[in-house]
């Protein structure tokens, strides 16, 4: 980056630093001015043009400024204005004036038509106990939280230089002190969008400007940019590029039943940081920074660019160069599409009506079709023409042939095994030019390597091949550091072996994968209402809901695990469950754990997500049950189509879980009549009657009967499935008629027959709770049986 590029992003990024210290009361000068004085007697930031900036960024002071025509302060004031009229929208309080105490409201509050008031609790990232869940209570600021804020970020601006090597550090600090503090506290307006989340946009457009100006040939900003602003609105001065990988899923389970859960989380890991890899590459090229990103998460990214025929040509080169080092590394495995769509200032505030969903809809529609037709004929004519210098080896896990170890596993497979001791055990990544041993491959001729703090500062001090590094799931600042990577590594470190013996019951692993549905509905119209008319569906609450869930999912997943809630047999306290993350990114998971644990953790995140999202998105779900030694890759498959069987409920947000291979018939929304697996239930259905209901009838009678137990349900459920003949229901009632206890039995032992039968005697005579009783027993045959009582046609 240049050394103006550099000033216009930081520029950008501080331009509201003094909403801080305004904020901490019995401050009479404006917040432009108090940033000013700020940077420069505390942090004591000397560079006149970023500090012009921060004082000169609102129309009242600018006009009275003297500043040179291509001051950056004018790039800064405007892109400041297109990211508040982005964010800050009217509400409908008549009220005016400002409440500086007022706390961070959710944007979860205008998802989908939701008309909730819920706000965030004052806190820092760096600082949180436990997710910070909106809530009805309005918890407001005060002036010793913002002078704590201003402390910190004065501490960490002090040990930064301010080049380039610093920008995303800068970043980082922003996010970690600024993401639940309110960019606005007008009274009139949504305080909806974090003060990080403004920063960052005004960043990120700043930057574009520049470019697209520079492209141009424009050197008056003054007239540009301050006196015909309302003309600039109109020209389409950037574009909105997004890149998705193709192949994540086969990737990722083309793994050996040897190793397979450790391979998979690897693979996983490496995938991810390969993505950030792809996006600081194609950032740099651009001189552009991670401020520009704008989403990023299961192998999917948006960021905002310049638009300008050097953007296209960088964006053409670049993603051909990526898929040229795929097809060497993995052959046809992996690759990356792209796309992207010109729009202007209006368009990002959906003006004309409808505008900004077309933006996302030409995007999706290019990379659909790049999907559809991944290589040219030159590439094709190379694929179908290689010649490999022994054709009869191939690699046991990725079937590429070539030199082999004598495992028969290829150099990168055997890499990405060896890796996995770093994911688990290093807080920090780095990119270099050179290659080590144990290192991952990265596309443009990079290596991957983990490492420590210590380690890491030499490297950022001493070597000359060091590039760029990640941290993990912490706040670390440092020359070229990328990003910090929320990464949902939650793990007990054991192997499947252990953990299906861990299980309470039979030893048994289960296999969770779990997604949010109409995802790609909510980030394009989930803001939009006719009733405001559509006055929230703007690119700025796109980002911040994007963000949000990759918090959720990246990072407060690893709580949610370590300080499990929900029991099946409502136990109060729960020891952190026996599981181990795979992946957790994006909008999806992959967990596997002891099967009951694994059962009662998709509760427990289908809860918080619930209270996280105000209920404004769903999940749904897929669980199976497997033995320890099944080939993962399969499982995955098969719970794949468990997932699927979730997303085909009428309205979704549901789990499927022993499934019978019976199906019934059930209306959606359309009134249209669809086949459901007997194993889908919605979640309330699950936790309230399946759970709630008949297991916890069936354990009350069948706990306190030492001589019946499984043998009778295993009988029951087989007569259950037959309920339809005749004869099966006289046999039913017949059983559960020598349930009954002698005279010599407690009443309480009575009174819990007698509640046990009736209710078994209402149950079979309905279809819906028929099914939910089929899987309440299995339930609990599960949580009693051992494997020598394993021949009973529930497997």
């Amino acid at each position: 980056m240049t050394d103006a590029e550099v000033k216009v992003v930081i520029g950008a990024l501080l331009h509201d630093i003094g909403k801080i210290v305004y904020r901490q009361g019995n401050d009479k000068r404006n917040h432009s001015k108090s940033g000013h004085d700020f940077l420069k007697e505390e942090v004591k930031l000397e560079d006149e043009e970023i500090l012009n900036a921060v004082l000169y960024h609102h129309a009242d002071m600018l006009k009275r400024a003297s500043l040179d025509e291509q001051a950056i302060a004018y790039i800064v004031y405007i892109a400041d204005n297109i990211a508040s009229a982005a964010d800050r929208r009217k509400n409908d309080s008549e009220n005016v004036g400002f409440e500086i105490s007022t706390p961070l409201q959710s944007v979860f509050n205008i998802l989908n038509l939701n008309k909730q008031n819920y706000y965030y609790a004052p806190k820092m990232m760096s600082e949180q106990d436990g997710i910070n869940f909106p809530s009805e209570k309005k918890q407001k600021f005060d002036e010793h939280f913002y002078h704590k804020v201003k402390n910190t970020i004065a501490d960490n601006l002090k040990s930064l230089d301010w080049t380039d090597e610093y920008i995303n550090s800068l970043l980082a600090v922003m996010e970690a002190t600024l993401s639940y503090v309110p960019s606005s506290t007008a009274v009139s307006e949504m305080a909806d969008i974090s003060l990080y989340d403004h920063v960052k946009l005004t960043a990120a457009v700043a930057s574009c400007l520049y470019g697209y100006l520079q492209d141009k040939g424009i050197a008056d900003y003054q007239t540009c940019l301050y006196k015909k602003a309302e003309e600039f609105y109109k020209e389409e001065a950037f574009l909105l590029f997004s890149m998705d990988i193709s192949g994540i899923q086969d990737f990722i389970y083309t793994i050996t039943t040897k190793k397979a859960l450790r391979t998979l989380r690897t693979r996983s890991f490496y995938l991810e940081i390969m993505m950030e890899h792809m996006i600081d590459g194609l950032l740099e090229k651009m001189h552009l920074s991670r401020a520009n990103l704008l989403y990023s998460g299961g192998g999917h990214c948006y960021m905002l660019f310049p638009n300008t025929s050097k953007t296209e040509k960088i964006i053409q080169n670049y993603i051909q160069s990526l898929n040229a080092w795929l097809l060497e590394q993995f052959q046809i495995s992996l690759y990356v599409a792209y796309g992207y769509a010109s729009c202007s200032t209006n368009m990002l505030k959906n003006m004309p009506e409808g505008s900004y969903a077309q933006v996302f809809q030409t995007i999706g529609e290019m990379i659909s079709e790049q999907k559809m037709h991944r290589y040219s004929a030159h590439e094709l004519r190379k694929l179908n023409t290689q010649k490999h210098p022994d054709y009869t080896r191939e690699c046991k896990v990725c079937k590429k042939i070539g030199r082999l170890n004598e495992e028969n596993v290829c150099k990168l497979c055997a890499s990405i095994e060896n890796f996995s001791k770093h994911i688990l055990f290093d807080d920090f990544f780095s990119v270099s030019l050179q290659e080590k041993e144990g290192s991952l491959p990265l596309p443009g001729g990079f290596y991957l390597e983990g490492t420590n703090a210590k380690n890491l500062t030499k490297k950022m001090e001493k070597d000359d091949y060091f590039v760029r590094a990640y941290s993990k799931n912490n706040l670390f600042t440092g020359k070229q550091m990328a990003t910090k990577l929320w990464v949902g590594d939650y793990t007990t470190g054991k192997n499947t072996d252990e953990l299906a013996e861990e299980a309470d019951g039979i030893d048994r692993i289960a296999v969770l994968r779990a997604d949010v549905d109409n995802l790609g509905h909510a980030f394009v119209s989930g803001f939009a209402n006719p009733a405001n008319q559509n006055r929230y569906v703007t690119l700025s609450r796109t980002a911040t809901l994007s963000r949000q869930l990759s918090l959720f999912f990246k990072y407060h997943i690893n709580q949610i695990l370590e300080n499990p809630t929900y029991s099946l047999d409502g136990k109060e306290t729960v020891k952190p469950r026996n599981a181990t993350i795979c992946y957790s990114g994006g909008d999806d998971l992959f967990i596997i754990g002891s099967w009951d644990e694994v059962i009662e953790l998709a509760m427990d995140i289908q809860e918080n997500f619930k209270t996280y999202t105000q209920g404004t998105l769903t999940l749904s779900a897929g669980i199976g049950l497997y033995k320890s030694g099944y080939p993962i890759s399969a499982a995955a498959g098969e719970v794949a189509s468990l997932e699927d069987a979730s997303k085909g409920n009428p309205g979704k947000n549901a789990v499927t879980v022993f499934p019978d291979g019976c199906y019934h018939v059930v209306q959606d929304s359309n009134g249209l009549k669809k086949e459901i697996g007997d194993g889908t239930y919605t979640w309330e259905e699950w936790k309230k009657e399946v759970v709630g209901e008949k297991y916890k009838c069936i354990k009350t009678f069948f706990d306190q009967t030492e001589d019946r137990g499984n043998s009778f349900l295993y009988h029951l459920l087989e007569l259950i499935r037959m309920r339809k003949e005749k004869i099966n229901f006289a046999r039913y009632v017949y059983l559960l008629a020598r349930l009954e206890p002698d005279k010599q039995a407690s009443p309480e032992q009575k009174e819990n027959y007698k509640v046990f039968s009736q209710n078994m005697y209402r149950w079979i005579k309905n279809e819906k709770d028929c099914r939910q009783l089929k899987s309440a027993i299995i339930l609990y045959v599960y949580k009693k049986r051992r494997e020598e009582d394993e021949s009973n046609g529930i497997e």
